[in-house]
């Protein structure tokens, strides 16, 4: 079987190494190799795909459906391999070997079809927040997980740098990097978060209902990881006359359902809905970016 990436892949990998990466070239072949090493059948590609990996439905020799995931280094999937291994399947998908080929992972098969965004909104904010509860443990001892002052202080540089460059964003920029200074001065916790979740994170299972799937872990504050769920189905809450009026209330709303502190929710939303929007604008994504900052005015 050929491996060609997806479109949405290799647009996504454009956009984070516009200069050229050979892993992309060398895909096809490593995807060959693992699939040859671990005697696997291969179903499909999943499409349209992630937009950090290449995902490919196969089946063990024995015949158990299970996931291969193969990433390139900068989307850290050493750190996700350790994630999972902590987690071991309590709310998120289920490693199926834990030592392997770097870069590349065998998961358990969940429905890659079936997410939580399939739902109700309502329904959906419910079931992703509770996965996303089951996640917030105690960090493992010795592993050098990402923290969230790391991982924000390179966004807040790319952030100042656009800001430069494009003065229209400036004033919001200056805002999101106050709050995170603030936000960062006595975080209330240190939690193994999931890093990137959202409602399409959280896909149907066999074992449980829904499981998280492709973290980008990193260690922090609660508030941090529950932000980006805020702000779930963005294009809804902008075209809606109460957009801003509903988006204060899923922040108020998950903020007591899950025990965090309203205004670092608050906080942590806006730092990350700017970030998102400057990175858009950055990469020539004006739409989202758009979307983006008109949203985190609202915050």
């Amino acid at each position: 079987m050929v491996f060609e990436p997806p479109k949405r892949l290799v647009r996504a990998l454009g956009e984070t190494a516009p200069d050229g990466d050979d892993w992309l070239e060398k895909l096809p072949g490593a995807a060959q190799r693992a699939v040859a090493l671990r005697e696997l059948t291969v179903e499909r590609v999943q499409v349209p795909g992630g937009r950090s990996s290449l995902v490919v439905l196969v089946r063990a020799a024995d015949g158990t459906p299970a996931v291969l995931k193969l990433a390139p280094g900068r989307a850290r999937p050493e750190a996700e391999r350790a994630a999972l291994a902590h987690w071991a399947g309590r709310g998120a998908v289920q490693l199926l070997e834990e030592s392997s080929t770097e870069g590349v992972l065998l998961l358990e098969r969940l429905h890659p079809d079936v997410s939580v965004r399939s739902l109700p909104e309502a329904k959906a904010l419910l079931e992703a927040a509770g996965t996303l509860r089951r996640l917030w443990v105690e960090p493992p001892a010795g592993v050098p997980f990402e923290t969230v002052a790391e991982r924000t202080g390179r966004q807040a540089e790319a952030m100042r740098a656009r800001a430069q460059a494009a003065p229209e964003v400036a004033p919001l920029v200056d805002v999101a990097l106050a709050a995170r200074a603030e936000l960062l001065a006595a975080p209330p916790e240190q939690r193994l978060l999931h890093g990137t979740f959202r409602q399409s994170k959280v896909l149907a299972g066999e074992r449980m209902p829904w499981l998280a799937v492709g973290p980008d872990p990193v260690v922090g504050e609660c508030a941090f990881d529950l932000a980006r769920l805020v702000r779930d189905r963005v294009e809804d809450l902008i075209a809606q006359p109460s957009g801003a009026a509903t988006t204060r209330r899923r922040v108020k709303r998950l903020a007591e359902s899950l025990d965090v502190d309203q205004e670092r929710l608050r906080g942590w939303t806006l730092f990350r809905a700017v970030e998102s929007g400057v990175r858009a604008g950055r990469v020539g994504r004006p739409r989202d970016a758009e979307l983006l900052l008109e949203f985190a005015s609202w915050l």
